[in-house]
């Protein structure tokens, strides 16, 4: 157990819930690419999720060892290091299951501390790209429309 709290298994229903209950801009992932989910509670209470999946990034699919961090979310409640917790034990978890990469994506307004807190690197800037397609119409969540930093970290074998 942490000083400020446990990382607990939870579903992917159960972390998205608290996704869309909690997330400043990002709804609930897909589960069809979920890997695994964690919650960290603190005093009975659970304050932050993070999910790990396959890559959005169809390129980053090609590598079974890359997973992403889907979404890292906490509460108001949650203690000031429940981010960088939940990104070091995502880490720890993929590394145990085998993986060599972990990769997630902030938009360019945000500062990335807890991921650069968690060991992650910089990678690349991500263009904002329209999701839509003659064959596949849709309308851009705003979200969609900014640019985003993509974060990596290697993972020893």
């Amino acid at each position: 157990m942490s000083c400020i709290g446990t990382i607990i298994p939870i579903t992917l229903r159960e972390a998205n819930d608290f996704v869309e209950q909690h997330h400043r801009h990002s709804a609930r992932t897909s589960n069809d690419g979920g890997k695994f989910a964690i919650g960290l509670r603190v005093k009975g209470e659970l304050v932050g999720v993070a999910i790990v999946g396959r890559p959005v990034a169809r390129l980053l699919q090609r590598d079974p060892l890359t997973a992403e961090l889907l979404r890292v979310c906490v509460s108001p409640d949650a203690p000031r290091t429940a981010n960088s917790m939940l990104y070091g034990r995502a880490c720890r978890i993929w590394q145990a299951m085998g993986g060599r990469k972990l990769v997630s994506y902030t938009l360019k307004r945000e500062s990335g501390a807890s991921l650069r807190g968690a060991g992650f690197v910089a990678a690349a800037e991500v263009k904002a790209e329209a999701w839509s397609r003659p064959s596949r119409q849709r309308t851009a969540k705003a979200i969609e429309t900014e640019p985003k930093i993509r974060w990596e970290r290697e993972l020893p074998a």
